[in-house]
């Protein structure tokens, strides 16, 4: 019998142990290249895009979600003192739901918050002057909805005129058109 050092094999197990763990790599490659396995591996990466396609997408995070809310707002307010009914409008939800909250009560859909308004556009501008906001408070109230809380403010057109100011309250919810209007309670 010879002896051998403990670490050290002699050359034909080492070659044979080479040959034996090349032939297991060997076998599992050539699995993959057979028609079975490339089917089997197309169809776990057909399977992991369409699962990754099919994710819902990230909430936005309530800096982005603020941000892109207070520019729609800005967008609105610039559409109102324009006297371009359709760009104040395009914040609103244009949903038979979309809620309005006035002094005489509650306007559901945003053609008939539209139609309220319309007597103020006449003319190419806004008779009851410009408006701009003052952004209070921020939430998020979901993945999908917001809440902000704002100051208006309605500069009249001619001098002397009083200005209109008070509080609103409006509930988003964020749409594939971006962020819209579902509650309005301005008063």
């Amino acid at each position: 019998m010879r002896a051998h050092a403990p670490c050290k094999p002699d050359n034909q197990d080492f070659r044979s142990f080479r040959a034996k763990s090349r032939n297991v790599w060997w076998r599992k490659v050539s699995r993959l290249r057979s028609p079975t396995g490339l089917r089997s591996l197309g169809f776990a990466c057909a399977a992991a895009l369409l699962l990754a396609a099919c994710a819902p997408a990230a909430a936005p995070s309530p800096q982005q979600a603020r941000a892109a809310i207070e520019a729609a707002m800005r967008d609105s307010a610039a559409g109102w003192n324009a006297g371009d009914l359709d760009r104040f409008m395009r914040v609103y939800a244009d949903d038979p739901a979309t809620s309005f909250v006035t002094k005489d009560g509650l306007i559901r859909g945003k053609s008939t918050i539209a139609a309220r308004y319309a007597p103020s556009f006449a003319g190419g501008g806004n008779s009851r002057g410009a408006l701009d906001f003052t952004f209070l408070d921020f939430r998020m109230v979901g993945p999908e909805h917001a809440l902000l809380t704002a100051r208006y403010r309605l500069t009249p057109a001619t001098a002397g005129g009083e200005v209109v100011q008070g509080p609103t309250t409006l509930l988003f919810r964020k749409t594939d058109a971006g962020w819209r209007i579902v509650a309005d309670h301005s008063g």
